[in-house]
């Protein structure tokens, strides 16, 4: 990946690791145990771990010395916490971050019907450089070994069908299997491949199940197969939001992540981002050239051209063009957050409305409220922040200042120009400006030989008459 600060298994797709899509597929069976074998970085990893999926056990293989070494790492973890494995034990990789949960159950009922010792997941792709090669038994099509890509000989290389690095093992076959693996190859590793041909030779079946769709299985090495991991997994995720009643106009220009969630009639239009576990509610529309992570859009909603992160907006609410909403920002029923107006930690009430050019931060506004334009609660003394309270249906100025902490009582009205530095109770008008005063002559005396001097000389001669000082 040629990061000198991320391990592989930490890098996203569709906003989860890839580390955490195992994990997420895995889990999809209801193991008794889970366990993901860590090495490089591995504190890193370990703290994913605890953070995004508590209910995987990290265990860390030392001696990074091969997949066969690895899962005995793992068996000999749980062993130590007197774990006795019984059943099939699954094993898989962290860099697939296609693999799903059904193929996991397919691949488990499979070796469970057919009796097998063990049984690998297998797929056939178009291109099987750097893959394990299956090499099948002639006389009844199971398999007799996989092959390394160094191992192989050119016939051997030739085979499409590769191995997925996913197993299922009869638990207590695999201890045994595992004990009898040698470094004996051109990496010197312990090959978990091995165990195969051990099984083999004991007289046990080696069962194969091919994926339904050979792109379930790829692995990630670099970053431009992460892009195309990405492309692939969004492309399932786009499908099925529109199977389920969500009109994506288009797709190409369309991302989503796995957590994000939607109900019938939603419209995502161009060029949006539905990130983290954002939700759409029936009918709303979101974008075009919008950005929404962890954030609820209501039934019937509008968020256009906005960047939110963890707010919510409420049922046939509106955001934007040009909005942003930071976290904390609510919208209840019906409120608006209109052009370059920015939201943060606030709640709107219900048909509330903050159309142009605003800043409201720290602040409640109380339900049919109207914020004049280019208004901004001033929530921040250097140290501690503020908040703002406006109340029911009150009318407040263009180019107010709201200086927190602060209240303006129900149905209260603001002068245009104010600056609210004290309370304002309910039903007053607040004032706060200085009063003006006009300068006769200002221009001619201090701009001679402008265009605003030219100007103002020409309209007094116009007019007949000069301005008079006030």
């Amino acid at each position: 990946m040629k990061s000198n600060s991320l391990p592989k298994v930490l890098h996203e797709v569709c906003g989860r690791s890839l580390v955490g899509h195992a994990v997420a597929a895995a889990e999809e069976l209801t193991p008794g145990q889970l366990v993901v074998v860590i090495g490089h970085m591995r504190e890193k990893v370990a703290e994913h771990l605890a953070a995004h999926h508590p209910g995987a056990r990290a265990v860390v293989q030392e001696e990074q010395n091969g997949t066969g070494h690895a899962v005995r790492t793992a068996l000999e973890a749980l062993a130590a916490d007197g774990i006795e494995l019984d059943g099939t034990v699954i094993v898989t990789t962290g860099d697939a971050p296609l693999l799903t949960g059904g193929t996991l159950s397919a691949l488990a009922a499979a070796h469970a019907e057919q009796g097998n010792g063990v049984t690998v997941l297998t797929a056939v792709v178009p291109d099987p450089f750097g893959y394990g090669r299956i090499l099948r038994d002639e006389a009844d099509g199971a398999v007799a070994a996989i092959v390394e890509e160094k191992d192989a000989s050119d016939v051997q290389r030739a085979i499409g069908e590769i191995n997925s690095g996913v197993f299922a093992f009869d638990a207590k076959l695999l201890v045994d299997a595992l004990a009898e693996v040698t470094t004996d190859n051109a990496q010197g590793e312990e090959y978990l491949t091995d165990t195969l041909e051990i099984l083999r030779r004991a007289g046990h079946r080696v069962g194969a199940v091919v994926a339904a769709d050979y792109r379930d299985i790829l692995g990630i090495n670099d970053r431009v197969q992460l892009a195309h991991a990405r492309r692939l997994l969004n492309d399932r995720l786009l499908e099925r939001a529109m199977r389920a009643g969500v009109t994506v106009v288009d797709p190409a220009t369309t991302w989503f992540d796995v957590q994000v969630s939607y109900e019938p009639d939603a419209v995502v239009l161009p060029n949006t981002q539905l990130q983290g576990s954002t939700h759409l509610g029936e009918g709303c529309e979101v974008g075009p050239n919008s950005t929404i992570k962890d954030t609820r859009i209501g039934a019937g909603a509008c968020v256009s051209n906005t960047t939110a992160d963890g707010a919510e907006v409420g049922d046939l609410a509106t955001a934007g063009p040009y909005a942003y909403l930071r976290p904390g920002a609510r919208l209840a029923r019906k409120a608006k957050v209109g052009t370059y107006v920015e939201v943060k930690n606030s709640e709107l009430g219900e048909g509330a409305k903050v159309p142009h050019l605003s800043y409201i931060g720290d602040a409640t506004i109380g339900e049919g409220t109207n914020v004049g334009a280019a208004s901004v609660t001033v929530n921040y003394d250097g140290v501690n922040k503020h908040r703002t309270v406006i109340g029911a249906h009150c009318r407040t100025g263009s180019d107010n200042m709201f200086i927190a902490p602060v209240t303006v009582g129900d149905g209260a009205y603001t002068a245009a120009g104010s600056v609210i530095a004290s309370d304002v109770p309910p039903g007053a008008l607040g004032v706060a400006r200085a009063q003006q005063r006009n300068i006769a002559g200002w221009v001619s005396r201090k701009r001679q030989g402008t265009t605003s001097a030219q100007a103002a000389a020409a309209a007094t001669e116009r007019d007949g008459q000069g301005a008079t000082e006030a």
